[in-house]
């Protein structure tokens, strides 16, 4: 149980960080909020006063200042906590807004491999839920569980002063209190993070069925998922009502033992008024701090959950942040000597997978300035991870890839991707306008350089039709184009910087036979000196390389033009059979 404390408390610790540019805002509403509290249990003093003196000897003269004290001290309550209610909500909300972005960028400086791994709704539920939770903490739970401690301390401390014995009652409900508090404490912190994992996993699902509509509409398989989806559901019900189950017990025990101290004291109270050492007022003022410190007393027990969610909240927040970013540039980065060439090659390059998977074995490749090489292989042989090297998407295990003689892994981010372009298989566009798609990560880019990308593209004669033309908005993952003009605005983006290498993934899959020739044609115009590695699926890609490397069980098994290994490699023309025989038979023909 220590342990699990020592956690909760080295935990939440870790939010300090984020709190301190704001510490003097929160030492006054701490401050305003225990002043409220004081002036709350200075009212029973002068209930006392009222009841043992005016009433008491019949003596009216300065009841008329006690009664405006007592109201005095509850307009100040009133308005101190106006104050801490107006001053806690910036600084929490500016905590929530810090985390946030930290953790935004965090997950855009993770190596693909991390994103791979974990599910886009975890990551989402951390980034909306958790930190609404931290923020809650830092608003309310952290200032009142400071606070209520300290009156509790203060009001026990009232109660001594007026009789010992009534302090001795007093403790006997407050103490069981903690105990039980303590206890439930622990029970409650595990289903509350269970709670959080599985809200994450159901966020997953809906974003999933979300963006995969189509594909579940096409096959039918909506009900089948949406049986899952009840299933999460429930299950995240379930455990929502055990935090309930476990609340409603808390609480139960937070009622009746209150009430059974104030009850013990009026018996108490009782016998020392017949026997004269209490006087009425004092006993009047006793039952009204015992009854004040309630909600301090009752709320310590919601407070600690309170905090063990935070806790919670805040170890699937550092989960993620403290995930170590393995691709970040090198702390002495170097320049590659002007003019860039595009001279690129691997050199005895190893890669294998965290779980000790080896998918590259040996890669020995030359990419001469200016040259167009297109990368065959059969499925898995290890093609997009070879191509995801150079712009460090991967590091190499073993080995190195170079340009114009600079290890890649030498030269900051920024550079090298300023260097080399990249096109994916699978284009991913944003909600925003083809101006911005295209313009990705390329600062103050102006119209005509974004042109200048279509045209190469092929995709300036759609993108003028739609609506709006440059500044028509895409929507969500750009499924209101169809699949080849969506690959050539990433095709687009890929060269809207003038890159001197140019890594294309087979992004072409989506077009025409005729489209594509086209755009590879204008490439090779537009693009003149640009060195390219081609992930080629197809025939007529392979066509348009300068030379072909085919890659089998990791290594490279031949390299030269399509028509040396279409002549002299039985293994390559099987595999462009595979792809189109009709092409293969018109080519031996021929």
């Amino acid at each position: 149980m220590s342990d699990q404390r020592n956690s909760t408390i080295r935990t939440l610790r870790r939010l300090w960080p984020y709190v301190r540019p704001h510490r003097a805002r929160m030492s006054v509403v701490l401050s305003a909020t225990m002043l409220a509290m004081l002036c709350g249990l200075g009212i029973p003093l002068l209930t006392q006063r009222i009841v043992d003196g005016p009433i008491q000897n019949k003596e009216t003269a300065v009841l008329p200042w006690l009664i405006l004290g007592v109201l005095a001290l509850g307009l100040g309550e009133a308005g101190l906590f106006y104050v801490r209610r107006k001053l806690a909500a910036r600084p929490a909300a500016e905590v929530e807004a810090s985390m946030r972005a930290d953790l935004y960028q965090h997950l855009q400086r993770l190596q693909v491999s991390f994103h791979d791994r974990w599910q886009s709704g975890q990551l989402l539920s951390r980034a909306t839920n958790d930190l609404s939770t931290i923020r809650r903490f830092v608003a309310f739970a952290i200032v009142f569980l400071i606070v209520n401690s300290v009156v509790v301390v203060i009001g026990m401390g009232i109660i001594a002063f007026l009789s010992p014995w009534l302090l001795i009652v007093s403790l006997c409900g407050a103490l069981p209190l903690i105990v039980i508090s303590y206890f439930f404490e622990a029970k409650f912190k595990v289903v509350a993070r269970r709670a959080q994992d599985q809200a994450g996993d159901l966020t997953t699902t809906v974003e999933e069925s979300v963006l995969g509509i189509r594909v579940l509409k096409a096959f039918g398989r909506g009900p089948e998922l949406s049986k899952r989806f009840l299933a999460q559901a429930r299950e995240l019900r379930e455990t929502e009502l055990k935090k309930v189950s476990i609340l409603a017990a808390l609480w139960s025990v937070l009622i009746v033992l209150p009430e059974l101290s104030i009850a013990g004291m009026l018996a108490v109270g009782a016998i020392g008024i017949v026997n004269g050492w209490l006087t009425v007022g004092a006993l009047v003022a006793a039952v009204a701090v015992s009854a004040y410190l309630r909600w301090p007393i009752d709320s310590i027990g919601w407070l600690l959950a309170e905090t063990n969610q935070a806790a919670s909240a805040a170890e699937r927040y550092w989960e993620v942040r403290d995930v170590e970013v393995t691709i970040a540039d090198p702390a002495a980065p170097v320049s590659l000597p002007a003019p860039i060439r595009g001279h690129v090659r691997f050199e005895d390059v190893r890669f294998a997978f965290e779980d000790g998977r080896e998918v590259l074995t040996g890669i020995d490749l030359d990419l001469r300035p200016g040259e167009t090489l297109a990368l065959v292989g059969a499925t898995g042989s290890g093609k997009t991870t070879l191509t995801a090297l150079v712009p460090r998407l991967a590091d190499v295990t073993g080995g190195r890839v170079t340009i114009d003689g600079v290890d890649v892994r030498d030269l900051s981010l920024e550079d090298l991707r300023r260097v080399v372009g990249t096109a994916f298989e699978e284009p991913v566009l944003f909600s925003a306008s083809v101006t911005e798609n295209v313009a990705l990560g390329v600062p103050d880019v102006d119209e005509a350089r974004v042109r200048e990308a279509l045209r190469v593209a092929k995709a300036e004669e759609f993108v003028d039709a739609l609506p709006w033309g440059l500044a028509t908005r895409i929507g969500e993952q750009g499924l209101s184009l169809s699949g080849g003009q969506r690959q050539r605005l990433a095709l687009a983006r890929a060269v809207v910087g003038r890159p001197a290498v140019l890594v294309l993934d087979d992004p072409l899959s989506a077009l025409d036979v005729h489209t594509e020739a086209e755009v590879e044609g204008a490439l090779r115009r537009v693009l003149r000196g640009v060195t390219a590695l081609v992930v080629a699926h197809r025939p007529s890609t392979v066509q348009l390389a300068d030379r072909v490397a085919m890659l089998v069980d990791g290594k490279i098994a031949a390299v030269g033009s399509h028509r040396e290994l279409l002549d002299t490699n039985d293994e390559y023309r099987r595999l462009l059979s595979s792809m189109d025989d009709e092409l293969i038979e018109e080519e031996v023909a021929s």
